[in-house]
């Protein structure tokens, strides 16, 4: 334990920080652990990761989220302390990468150099069970990341949302994966999908996800984050029935979904969103 005190990171307070640090990766060799085996055989094998909370901002300053699987060849001679690799990934969040490609390649870049081994990585998009066929039941979802538009506000913002130019009163349903908040007790990043529901309202498309990405850098619980959508919607958009809801991604084996409706009757449409791949 000691020695890995020395090369990690554990019991430590450790700030979370939202631009590119690749030295928050901390190394372990294998070879402290092995030493204890009677014998290491000659044996094939992987160590298999799955990133659920993977972001960074494109050149617009627009977020991007995927879901990404490492693999680390149980040859290489360093595996990653998880606490750093977690720190590593979060680094990513407000640092601004020119495409997906490059994203990959300095993940593969780092992540080979600190495991002394070559790293297989995959990056895939966490909308398909939320926007697309295998959500259910659930037509005509408008998908708000596929817009692209130019952000520049991290704090909430009700100011952010606006009427649709046209004036003309919808019902409809949109989508997002782009919805992080901040958990106010550790700071530690909350990660979520976020689904409004509105009837008689015209809202602009783009102002609803440059006001789901302020949420970004504030702090607040899942709930209350939620609460606090569903009044700024409520108020701005005065629409004659609304939900919101938010599916957010795993922290210690747990989840949660918060709902917030004007009626028991859009409860059934809440049911009727699936837990998403990411979750």
């Amino acid at each position: 334990m000691d020695e890995l005190r020395k090369l990690t990171r554990l019991g430590q307070d450790t700030p979370y920080v939202d631009q590119y640090a690749p030295d928050l990766l901390c190394p372990v060799p294998r070879s402290l652990s092995r030493a204890r085996l009677t014998q290491v055989p000659d044996w094939f094998g992987y160590d298999e990761w799955w990133g659920f909370e993977l972001s960074w901002l494109n050149a617009r300053g627009k977020p991007e989220v995927r879901l990404a699987r490492f693999r680390f060849d149980a040859g290489s001679p360093a595996l990653i302390e998880s606490k750093s690799f977690k720190l590593y990934l979060n680094s990513f969040n407000q640092t601004v990468f020119e495409s997906g490609h490059a994203v990959l390649a300095t993940l593969e870049a780092d992540l080979s150099k600190a495991s002394g081994a070559p790293v297989e990585i995959e990056m895939f998009p966490v909308a398909p069970l939320a926007a697309g066929d295998e959500a259910g039941p659930l037509p005509d979802i408008h998908l708000l990341d596929e817009l692209d538009i130019a952000i520049d506000c991290y704090t909430p913002d009700r100011s952010l949302l606006e009427k649709a130019s046209d004036g003309a009163v919808q019902r409809g349903t949109w989508v997002s994966h782009l919805l992080r908040s901040n958990c106010p007790v550790t700071g530690q990043p909350d990660w979520g999908s976020v689904l409004i529901h509105m009837e008689g309202a015209s809202p602009d498309p783009e102002s609803l996800l440059r006001y789901i990405v302020s949420y970004r850098t504030h702090q607040g619980f899942h709930e209350h984050c939620i609460e606090s959508m569903y009044v700024d919607l409520l108020e701005v958009y005065e629409p004659e029935a609304l939900l919101v809801m938010a599916r957010y991604t795993r922290r210690g084996g747990l989840d949660i979904n918060p709902v917030r409706a004007s009626s028991p009757d859009l409860l059934e449409l809440a049911a009727r969103w699936g837990r998403l791949n990411r979750q």
